[in-house]
């Protein structure tokens, strides 16, 4: 069976901290021989849908969205699930329209929007996915910890490069059998070899500034 490098953590400049348009996204994802990608922009599935219409590879349909209680990935969408309602809200949004549940960076300590453990017990028998590895942690710990928890929990684990710049692409995958759907998704998960590099600390400055051009010039994607 072929076999897919996938990335189930990244982001268009739809995403307001991000930098890379989805044309440079898939010279980038064909330049390192990424083939199966989850969109997951801020707030949005624009990305994703953008990314589908032009991408020669495997496009999963996502979405990071900010709930109360910390950040939570939607895979396979079809409609924009709303910020702010609590996890347990978030998920049942996100299970209503045929979606899985990822949990990006769960125990990153540098990251206010992190979802942390007490919100994450609560749903955990709702999640489908655990990121064992963020190439964007600063500190291995966090990641190791994450990897810690879902195999306590017996929760399929995921390495994703979170990547916001077209250079973060093709160092973190999951390497996995193709599949077809949802449900094919979480049985090719239990095959997978997770592929780490850590991102360079430079990353978090071109967010950076990829949030300042936005509030300080006004820039809008096109």
């Amino acid at each position: 069976m072929p076999m897919l490098r996938m990335d189930l953590h990244t982001h268009t400049f739809y995403s307001p901290d991000a930098l890379t348009s989805p044309g440079r996204f898939v010279e980038a994802c064909q330049t390192t021989g990424i083939n199966c990608v989850a969109v997951t922009d801020h707030h949005t599935i624009r990305g994703a849908l953008a990314m589908q219409n032009m991408a020669p590879f495997k496009i999963i349909v996502g979405q990071e969205v900010r709930a109360a209680d910390g950040e939570i990935i939607g895979l396979f969408l079809k409609e924009d699930v709303p910020s702010r309602l609590s996890a347990e809200e978030t998920v049942r949004l996100i299970k209503e329209q045929g979606g899985l549940v990822s949990v990006p960076h769960p125990f990153d300590r540098l990251r206010r929007k992190s979802l942390g453990e007490k919100a994450l017990l609560r749903i955990v028998d709702q999640v489908d996915v655990i990121e064992a590895f963020n190439a964007r942690i600063t500190f291995a710990a966090d990641n190791e910890r994450a990897g810690r928890f879902a195999q306590e929990h017996g929760l399929l684990a995921a390495a994703a490069s979170d990547a916001h710049t077209p250079g973060e692409l093709g160092s973190t995958y999951t390497e996995v059998p193709d599949f077809d759907g949802p449900e094919a998704f979480l049985e090719s998960l239990k095959q997978a070899k997770l592929v780490t590099k850590p991102a360079s600390p430079v990353v978090h400055v071109l967010s950076y500034w990829a949030r300042l051009r936005r509030r300080a010039f006004r820039w809008k994607p096109v």
